[in-house]
């Protein structure tokens, strides 16, 4: 497994081995002693799996309390990731980075906690499959607008279309409003 540093502190791009021949392909996308070894010391105690059709964009989200890390990857069709940093104690406080994910190229990406995140479905459809380190807790879900002018993400919408939201994810607040990390 490889682990590449992103423009963002503490987000990764990780890279798993992937072995494969006519018959198909394994791949480990977890391991506790080689996130150790790579300097990471993650608790999971969650799983999840999303999927998501063309021009569904979902995010930014985050939780005040129950913070989650959150390790994420793509299983089949292809999304544009993001994150952005929500700590004010960060050299990228405020800044964003996204990158898209595919099923053919199987890289992951780690979302420290203190970040907002979102994804856009750029394919037919997308499922989307990610390891928390917290649990999910509705009462704290905070949402940060997918638009917002002072954050800036450059969605790769076609024609500049608006994407399909939730109806929470319409509410989203704005960069003014959004709670800091530490």
């Amino acid at each position: 497994m490889k682990f590449f540093k992103t423009p963002l502190q503490d987000v990764y791009l990780i890279e798993p081995t992937v072995l494969g021949d006519q018959r198909g392909f394994f791949m480990e996308t977890w391991n506790i002693e080689t996130f150790r070894k790579a300097g990471f010391n993650l608790n999971f105690v969650q799983d999840n799996h999303s999927r998501s059709g063309r021009g569904i964009l979902r995010g930014l989200h985050f939780q005040t309390e129950h913070t989650q890390g959150k390790l994420v990857r793509v299983t089949s069709g292809e999304i544009f990731d993001v994150v952005v940093d929500l700590r004010s104690s960060s050299p990228t406080l405020g800044q964003w980075f996204g990158v898209s994910l595919n099923a053919e190229n199987p890289q992951m990406l780690w979302v420290p906690p203190g970040f907002a995140h979102g994804f856009y479905v750029t394919s037919e459809y997308a499922d989307f499959v990610y390891k928390c380190t917290d649990i999910y807790h509705p009462a704290s879900e905070q949402v940060l607008a997918w638009n917002d002018p002072t954050v800036g993400v450059q969605w790769p919408l076609p024609g500049g279309e608006n994407p399909q939201l939730s109806a929470k994810d319409t509410q989203g607040m704005n960069w003014n409003e959004t709670p800091r990390f530490s």
